[in-house]
């Protein structure tokens, strides 16, 4: 073995012994779960559903499903110190509203009170159309190695995709949508425009009338390689942001929510889950 080789075998091991010590697992488990990382996943699909309890469809009819990817006990265990020690050393712009402490869908709702025209739209496919190559030159561009950056990588996807049900997946597609996060902040910035995004639900809002620049906006997330679900693309002061009904000077639960909570309420329910929700809403008018 040539000196060159050895002194690559021996950053590798280092490299493999800092992961380990990181994730708070055993080199022999490790190595045991990167080789058989695919058996380590508990797979099933459901029917996407909408508002009203039925089956969405894509425009040729057929019905949509999503699938999850169940992580085994020790594949969580992992999963969640990438995203404790790795991930959420990441600072992210302040639009960033889904996985993130004290943030909310609650509060990605409230930066847009006040404001008379909104607009919001999602992301078609956000965590399958996140794919290995992209997240693997995410943590090279956090500057680890090529080792760290193959194992990391590995560690957090299935079926070259995010998977639905892995605890690291929100932070991993918080960093991989960041670039188009901060060219959207700076464009909406210079158009007194307000952006937030919570997971993949894309919002905007201004005092002024801004409908002749969606299309730019579209253009920008396209641009990052995304795909928009036109047909949850609405420009209308009137519409619920991300389950929260906004208002000139207040926000609050939309109806269907606020009829359960008066159910719960009247029928002296042991549970409450509505109402309470509802509290953390209308606490936030109270500030």
């Amino acid at each position: 073995m040539n000196s060159l080789q050895s002194k690559n075998d021996l950053f590798k091991k280092k490299e493999f012994n800092k992961l380990c010590f990181i994730l708070g697992v055993k080199r022999r488990e490790l190595k045991s779960l990167l080789a058989s990382i695919d058996n380590n996943y508990n797979v099933w699909s459901e029917v996407k559903k909408d508002k009203n309890n039925k089956p969405k469809t894509y425009l040729d009819g057929t019905v949509k499903n999503r699938t999850f990817r169940n992580p085994s006990v020790l594949l969580k265990f992992v999963q969640k110190r990438i995203k404790l020690n790795i991930i959420d050393k990441v600072l992210l712009p302040n639009n960033v509203h889904g996985g993130i402490k004290k943030r909310s869908n609650i509060t990605n709702a409230k930066s847009h009170q006040g404001n008379k025209y909104l607009f919001a739209t999602d992301l078609q496919e956000f965590y399958p159309n996140i794919t290995k190559e992209v997240i693997y030159k995410i943590f090279l561009e956090l500057g680890y190695s090529t080792h760290f950056s193959h194992w990391l990588t590995k560690l957090t996807t299935k079926d070259n995709q995010l998977p639905q049900g892995s605890p690291a997946s929100l932070g991993i597609s918080n960093l991989v949508f960041m670039k188009t996060d901060l060219k959207l902040n700076q464009f909406c910035k210079t158009n007194s425009i307000t952006y937030t995004r919570y997971v993949d639900d894309l919002t905007f809002s201004s005092q002024q009338d801004f409908g002749d620049k969606i299309e730019e906006i579209l253009d920008i997330v396209i641009s990052g390689k995304f795909k928009i679900s036109r047909r949850k693309t609405e420009y209308d002061s009137k519409q619920v942001i991300t389950g929260i009904k906004i208002f000139l000077n207040k926000i609050d639960a939309p109806k269907h929510l606020i009829e359960k909570s008066i159910i719960e309420i009247e029928t002296n329910s042991d549970k409450k889950p509505y109402t309470l929700y509802r509290e953390n809403i209308l606490k936030t008018n109270k500030k």
